[in-house]
């Protein structure tokens, strides 16, 4: 029987010395491609390479290829949108939050949540632009000085919410950027090769080590974490007030910005386990990457759950509470409505699913705690469509009712994001430090015994 992951387990395991974390961390970047990387590879670039053919198909045939129409006018591209969002907001908590308050058991897990994160919001961005009808103008959503008065309200939470995606994104490259320069002087420095010699040097940007580079990194780091973590919270509140702000049953609440933070929490997480398990296991950190961060992982991703769960119910009570006949409508719906399955599965997949969490066994046993977290992944995705056509598909007027069926080109375009993702991600496997080298090493110190 597995036994309880104690609070002063350790979350390094072995006799490391800064030695070998250098050369087992440098390995990963230098070793010949392996099969299970060929593989991963190929299979995220074919999906790769579908999304490329769905956004050519798109550019020409508009955006009738979709399943959209009327009433249901926001469709797949909406859901991925707020899908891939959420998942790239536990990636700068796990990094941010954790550095401010200096646990030191992120230092295992922040180098890869950071680039889950850069990726999951790089892919998010794309769909509003391909929702636009006429992606060609995509630089309608931004500011810019204008006679024709497209911005006409200010309050408006579409107009922010173009700024905060942007401010997000940019402030989370320089955090995962700015946090790799040491690592990659490290990788110029191993390098065997004039050809990696000139490739990690250009990307280094002649870092060297001096005092004066650490004191700058330090504050740097320190300054992008305090910006970062009031994003994450400030990102996915816009994104619900977007909904909030319209007068459909469903989406006029007020609750929606904590409930979608929750929300993006707990997916995120989810995307941390489904990414670090099997990374674990194949790259061979597993004394890195201990059972204890997978636990207190888990541990996030169940406390995030069963937030969720609880805005679910509250949902169900504020529905009926206001006596609103369409709120009470559209709840029923949920539960009976021709959409009834999805509701079911977002009720197997975030709220049945993850109270396994409760016992220390499970959240040792890596297979079972991968299954959990992509059943929440599956579960968050069922959410945002039963956000949204669920709402949309019955208006307030009867002779307006009208359903929605995905056509291939949506599931095209769900399934393309997602080779695109895991194609970035493994090149970012591939080539760079996965590990924060420097931070272990300082966790090396830290953790060595006086004398």
């Amino acid at each position: 029987m597995s036994t309880p992951i104690r609070p002063d387990e350790p979350v390094l395991k072995g006799p490391q010395t800064y030695t070998s974390i250098t050369e087992k961390v440098g390995a990963i970047a230098f070793q010949p491609n392996g099969l299970l990387w060929f593989v991963a590879f190929a299979g995220s670039l074919l999906l790769t390479l579908l999304f490329m053919a769905g956004i050519g198909e798109l550019f020409t045939n508009g955006v009738g290829i979709w399943g959209i129409n009327i009433p249901v006018a926001w469709g797949f591209a909406l859901i991925n949108y707020v899908w891939w969002i959420a998942i790239g907001m536990a990636g700068t908590f796990i990094s941010g939050a954790l550095y401010l308050t200096r646990q030191k058991w992120r230092s295992s897990l922040n180098r890869y949540a950071e680039a889950m994160t850069v990726f999951a919001v790089a892919v998010s961005g794309l769909f509003p632009i391909f929702h636009l009808g006429r992606p060609f103008f995509f630089y309608w959503v931004a500011f810019y000085p204008n006679r024709m008065a497209l911005w006409p309200q200010w309050r408006s939470s579409l107009v922010w919410d173009f700024l905060a995606i942007v401010a997000y994104l940019l402030v989370s490259i320089m955090f995962w950027y700015v946090g790799m320069l040491p690592d990659l002087g490290s990788l110029r420095d191993q390098a065997r090769t004039r050809g990696k010699q000139i490739f990690y040097g250009l990307l280094a940007l002649g870092w060297r080590g001096e005092a004066r580079h650490w004191k700058r990194f330090e504050t740097l780091n320190l300054l992008l974490a305090g910006l970062a973590v009031p994003l994450v919270f400030s990102v996915h509140s816009m994104v619900a007030l977007d909904f909030s702000e319209g007068a459909v049953p469903g989406w006029h609440s007020t609750m929606f910005p904590p409930f979608f933070v929750a929300g993006a929490f707990f997916s995120g997480f989810a995307m941390a386990l489904v990414l670090g398990i099997p990374m674990r296991r194949w790259l061979g950190l597993g004394d890195i990457i201990t059972p204890r961060h997978l636990d207190n992982l888990a541990k996030m991703m169940l406390a995030a759950g069963l937030f969720v769960a609880y805005n679910y119910a509250v949902e169900f009570f504020m529905a009926f509470y206001s006596g609103d006949p369409y709120e009470i409508t559209e709840v029923k719906d949920r539960l009976v409505g021709p959409y009834a399955w999805v509701f079911w599965t977002v009720v197997f997949c975030n709220v049945l699913t993850p109270q396994w969490l409760w016992s220390p066994r499970i959240r040792r046993n890596t297979v079972a705690l991968f299954v959990i977290s992509l059943l929440v992944l599956i579960g968050m995705w069922f959410e945002r469509f039963m956000l949204i056509i669920n709402s949309l598909f019955r208006p307030y007027l009867p002779s307006s009712f009208g359903m929605f069926y995905p056509t291939v080109w949506d599931l095209i375009f769900l399934f393309g994001s997602v080779g695109l993702f895991l194609w970035l991600f493994t090149l970012f496997v591939r080539w760079l430090p996965i590990v924060a080298t420097f931070e272990m090493r300082k966790l090396i110190h830290e953790l060595k015994e006086p004398g």
